[in-house]
């Protein structure tokens, strides 16, 4: 987890285009992660954005 935003946005775009699938970066309280889409089960997170390998970054919002 990251408090840094610009952080977070530049290891989820990287990660996405290390593991060629797509991942969230997310919010929870004042914390940012990433993980790839596949695995958050219905969490109770704040989705901010998807980075797909093959379309690029997008916001969910």
């Amino acid at each position: 987890m990251s408090h840094d935003l610009i952080l977070a946005q530049k290891t989820a775009w990287s990660l996405a285009r290390t593991l060629m699938v797509p991942v969230i970066l997310f919010q929870v309280d004042n914390e940012f992660g990433v993980m790839p889409a596949d695995e958050l089960d219905d969490a109770d997170v704040e989705i901010l954005f998807e980075y797909d390998p093959y379309s690029g970054g997008r916001s969910v919002h």
